[in-house]
């Protein structure tokens, strides 16, 4: 354990800075505006504590950028979600006035008691391609959103509208048919004219960055792409970025409940009830839906003969299609796993992973068990690719967690999926 842990509230204007010792009891504070030199002001202050670590409240939010400065300074610094530090607070039977050093406090608070805090990076690929999936997100969003505007404007220049998907090619064809009968139905004619210009210009840069995305998957050196059928390019890019350290997930269950994928239990005394899960990844979550749908769709792919035996059986379209999400879910997790232990071996020298699957400095991976994912929903083998049998671990700060070996990774038989240059692993 670190002796001196230091928490910090970011803002906009301003981060406050309150250091606390092993047992809780404070040392310091600081307040910096927030300005280029905040993070040197910041290193400085804490000179006076050689063995410490940071505590970003909302490094993945409005803490990104001073997260990623006091690391790039040398410094370790762990992620505290803000509902955590919020719950300290509140169960605080001391002062618990809402304000930016209490706030600090709890944040570091929080992350002294955390069991498995989440170290901060540095930037690697992944921080890449969540750019570019991120930005082909936005893209599509717009191109939707500019081709329901041209589709009302088109039910009022065109009987019934138009019923099916609109392209800029169809949208220019039905244009050039029009005839204006007043001056209102010229500039309709005009203002689709320009949602038709907009939808162009869009689907053009949506291309450009599905490219780049391309680019930068294939840089990463992922296998993602070619273990899981249905998942491209943008579906990785969403995979990587949004997942950074699959050695944050103890197993394929951790991972399911991450992403949705995994339904929750509701029960009550001896009624045992599981039911549909909202929470978790949305955007995780829709990436794996895609894919299911992309395999449904193809007749000769494993998850469309999976798709139509969980129907055989009685399940209805829907049940059968979540089956299949956490059965992609469970796929995606051995394909990151298995970049991530040859990358680890690699780079055996100290904490490695390829880029957009690298492994936390502060947790090893975690063995899955052979049959966890079949408790939750029976049947969910995943049969995809190819897995080494066991990989080194990454370094360990011993200050924030002890070292741990890294488990080998175990499947059933049944998969398949032999051992370079032995038998089949188990």
């Amino acid at each position: 354990m670190t002796a001196v842990m230091i928490g910090g509230d970011p803002h906009k204007g301003s981060h406050t800075a309150v250091a606390i010792s092993a047992d809780e009891c404070p040392l310091g504070r600081m307040q910096v505006r927030a300005c280029p030199a905040q993070a040197e002001q910041l290193v400085a202050w804490a000179q006076a504590w050689p063995d410490r670590a940071w505590a970003v409240e909302g490094a993945a939010g409005l803490g990104h950028l001073l997260a990623r400065q006091l690391v790039a300074a040398g410094e370790y610094v762990v992620d505290v979600p803000p509902k955590l530090a919020a719950r300290v607070r509140l169960l605080e039977a001391g002062d618990t006035n809402k304000n930016d050093p209490n706030d600090a406090r709890s944040v570091a608070v929080a992350a002294l008691r955390s069991k498995a805090p989440r170290p901060v990076i540095a930037e690697d690929h992944a921080a890449v391609l969540k750019v570019w999936a991120r930005r082909h997100r936005d893209l599509s969003r717009a191109r939707n959103q500019a081709a329901c505007r041209l589709h009302a404007v088109l039910c009022d220049l065109v009987p019934g509208g138009v019923p099916d998907e609109i392209t800029a090619a169809r949208a220019e064809r039905i244009l050039g048919q029009i005839r204006p009968w007043s001056a209102a139905a010229g500039a309709r004619c005009e203002l689709a004219a320009e949602f038709l210009a907009d939808i162009r210009n869009l689907d053009a840069q949506r291309r450009a960055a599905k490219n780049k995305l391309a680019a930068a998957v294939k840089a990463s050196g992922t296998s993602l792409t070619a273990r899981v059928f249905g998942v491209g390019p943008v579906i990785a890019g969403t995979v990587i970025g949004d997942v950074r350290q699959v050695s944050r997930f103890p197993s394929r269950d951790h991972f399911a409940a991450y992403n949705g994928t995994a339904p929750v239990e509701v029960s009550s005394g001896n009624r045992k009830i599981y039911r549909l899960s909202l929470r978790g990844n949305r955007r995780l979550n829709h990436a794996i839906h895609m894919a299911a749908i992309t395999q449904i769709r193809h007749k000769h792919s494993d998850g469309r003969a999976y798709y139509e035996r969980k129907i055989a059986e009685g399940k209805t379209r829907k049940e059968a299609l979540r089956c299949l999400k956490r059965r992609i879910s469970d796929a995606i997790y051995a394909a990151l796993l298995a970049d991530a232990g040859q990358a680890a071996a690699a780079r055996p020298e100290g904490p490695g992973g390829q880029p957009g699957t690298s492994l936390s400095p502060g947790r090893p991976a975690h063995t899955p068990s052979a049959g966890s994912s079949d408790k939750p929903l029976p049947g969910l083998t995943p049969p995809y690719g190819r897995q080494p049998s066991s990989w080194p671990g990454p370094a360990h700060r011993p200050r924030i967690r002890d070292s741990g070996r890294l488990a080998v990774l175990l499947l059933p038989r049944s998969c398949g999926f032999p051992r370079p240059g032995g038998p089949e692993s188990r």
